[in-house]
């Protein structure tokens, strides 16, 4: 709440002012983790239609990763845009209008006559879910309280997975795909709500009000930024790599001509738990154990799962639900430590383009290789030896923590204030 708001309201009313606003980011949030995935789990579907006809396994592939790479391309441009824009024009404007982006772009979803229009909106979804998790994280960490700030972030990083369940729960219902995209709806209302009632960061106005406040660079923040670039865009390939392609995966092991919805629908709901199960025990783990210690043992674990779970399944069975939850349990936990460490190397003067650049740089390594899946699987054998290739990069992700992560970075709730 800004100074001025804070004067002319009770206590009482301040607090149901922070919740009305927590409430609005949280949906905007979850829905993201929707609109994120919902067309991962409709691509075997979607594509045949949008071509007009049949596709092969590898065409399956090659299509997809073109529709994948355009949503990632979005969300890495996205991120690095509207972090700029929310360091600029304040926090919750561009909050309102990345939802509203997102929202908008997932109804004409509803409308794409063929996959190079399909590309465009995925596109346009991407740059949206791309700034709502940005400028969401930074604005409530800049409006709430520190005494329950750490509490409400953390509530805040599992909805996302929250929205992947719903879109498992999407698909295991037989919803049609077009028709699912209908609930863009919902954030453009949202983002109506956000520009009227969200109120501005009071430290992002004060830092405005200050003539010299220019966002200058010390050699601490260009040296926090290389580790968070290098050390998120390894964890960014291992899992949109082999996250976003494990329904597409679970289909390839099904008897030919069976619909796998219910199949892949109960493979999405069980990444979205997983994600949730880990996001809350990334805070936990890290309380106990240290930065380096959990990320450490996290990545190892993303890198042991995929291995069980790609190496040990050559046609489907019900284990595959059980293992699906334990990577999808490491990826959480991964999410969950990065969100909360990455924002909190950074003050508030450069806090969302530092943190933009951190979390989306990598994504476009990540969209340029899933070019590659379709040649990979027809290469390889299959979907899974293609989504093992991807795995390594958590690999990647543990040396770069190992070598380069030192955490010697102020305390995150101390410097929300900066």
């Amino acid at each position: 709440m800004t100074k001025t708001m804070e004067a002319t309201l009770t206590k009482p009313e301040t607090l149901r002012a922070d919740w009305f606003a927590f409430s609005l980011c949280s949906l905007s949030y979850l829905l993201g983790g929707t609109a994120s995935t919902l067309m991962a789990t409709f691509l075997p579907v979607a594509i045949p239609e949008l071509l007009g006809k049949s596709v092969s396994e590898a065409q399956l592939g090659d299509v997809g990763a073109y529709i994948s790479a355009a949503f990632l391309y979005g969300w890495m441009a996205g991120g690095l845009l509207f972090g700029l824009v929310g360091d600029r024009i304040g926090r919750a404007r561009a909050v309102a209008f990345v939802t509203f982006l997102y929202g908008i772009a997932m109804v004409l979803t509803v409308f794409a006559p063929s996959w190079p229009i399909m590309l465009l909106c995925r596109f346009l979804t991407g740059a949206g879910v791309g700034g709502v998790l940005l400028l969401t994280t930074v604005y409530l960490s800049e409006i709430w309280p520190e005494k329950s700030r750490a509490v409400v972030l953390g509530i805040l990083a599992v909805m996302f997975p929250v929205g992947i369940v719903a879109t498992g729960g999407l698909n295991a219902g037989l919803v049609p795909w077009r028709q699912a995209f209908w609930l863009g709806i919902i954030p453009v209302l949202v983002s109506l709500l956000m520009f009227v009632r969200l109120p501005e960061s009071d430290n992002w106005i004060r830092l405005r009000q200050r003539p010299n406040s220019e966002k200058a660079w010390t050699p601490a923040d260009r040296t926090n930024l290389l580790t968070g670039v290098v050390i998120f865009g390894a964890v960014l390939i291992g899992l949109w790599g082999t996250f976003s392609w494990i329904p597409t995966w679970v289909q390839s092991l099904l008897p030919a001509g069976q619909a796998g919805g219910r199949e892949r629908g109960l493979t999405m709901m069980l990444l979205g738990i997983g994600g949730i199960i880990g996001g809350m025990l990334s805070g936990v783990l890290i309380g106990r154990l240290g930065t380096r210690t959990t990320l450490l043992l996290t990545f190892a674990g993303c890198a042991g799962g995929c291995a069980l779970l790609f190496l040990s399944n050559r046609q489907f069975s019900p284990v595959i639900y059980a293992e699906t939850a334990l990577v999808a349990l490491f990826f959480g936990i991964s999410q969950g430590a990065l969100s909360s460490i990455i924002p909190a190397l950074f003050p508030v003067r450069i806090r969302a383009t530092a943190a933009g650049i951190s979390f989306n740089i990598g994504r476009f390594f990540t969209a340029t290789a899933v070019f590659f899946v379709g040649t990979m699987v027809a290469g390889l054998g299959g979907f899974g030896n293609a989504l093992l290739i991807f795995s390594i990069a958590f690999l990647i992700a543990w040396m770069a923590v190992f070598v380069r992560y030192r955490p010697t970075a102020p305390n995150p709730s101390a410097n929300a204030a900066r």
